[in-house]
């Protein structure tokens, strides 16, 4: 299966095998309850390393090679590393212990657990983890994002049968469909089917305020 970029799809191999990645609404509830899905983001996006990592690939586009010998062995927080195994697994239909590892029984007690390493380093399970959730729950489609929309309140929860509801709603496509929708998709074929929406985004806006609070400057040390 070919993998779409735009919307977050990928595909990672190890040796003959392809594992499929898609993080679909379907696929980001599996990651867990509401709650759940939010706690997994944070713990992605706020250990020392996985920020990181963020940073260098906002500035450069990718690890450069220098830094990568810096985080060749990162002591990522533990929930990190079980978050991005978890997003990973969530959102592949295959068995991927071979690629993130897994976790088993330690000798001192039942509730202790020791990672056993896969094939992929963790620095890039964090990376591609995060891309997942990132399409999945926020979406990174390049569209206009009217100011009215822009919300400043954060949520503790991701309800992903909301916007199951909602595309089967706006879209008019079946359940199945909107349960492989990722956030990104949604975005876009939101975009597309309503493109008129009047109004400006939040950078529309500033440019505008700033031009007249300039000119309304310009005009008083003209007066003065």
């Amino acid at each position: 299966m070919t993998p779409y970029k735009e919307i977050g799809e990928c595909v990672i191999s190890l040796g003959d095998s392809d594992y499929f990645f898609r993080p679909s609404f379907a696929n980001m509830m599996r990651i867990g309850e509401p709650a759940a899905i939010v706690q997994a983001f944070y713990d992605l996006h706020n250990d020392e390393y996985a920020s990181l990592i963020q940073r260098s690939l906002a500035a450069y586009g990718g690890v450069p090679q220098w830094l990568m010998s810096y985080i060749a062995r990162p002591q990522f927080n533990k929930n990190v590393v079980y978050s991005a195994m978890n997003v990973l697994s969530a959102c592949c239909d295959e068995n991927i212990t071979d690629l993130v590892g897994e976790l088993r029984p330690g000798k001192f007690g039942k509730w202790l657990f020791v990672y056993r390493k896969g094939a992929m380093p963790v620095s890039d399970m964090v990376l591609i983890a995060q891309s997942l959730i990132q399409h999945g729950i926020i979406g990174k489609a390049k569209v206009r994002r009217l100011q009215k929309h822009e919300g400043t309140s954060t949520s503790s929860e991701f309800n992903a049968f909301e916007y199951i509801s909602a595309a089967r709603t706006h879209l008019g496509v079946s359940r199945e469909e909107a349960e492989q929708l990722t956030m990104t998709e949604f975005q876009m074929l939101l975009a597309a089917k309503f493109p008129e929406q009047k109004g400006f985004t939040k950078e529309e806006y500033d440019a505008v305020a700033d031009d007249y609070l300039a000119r309304k400057a310009r005009k008083i040390a003209q007066s003065a």
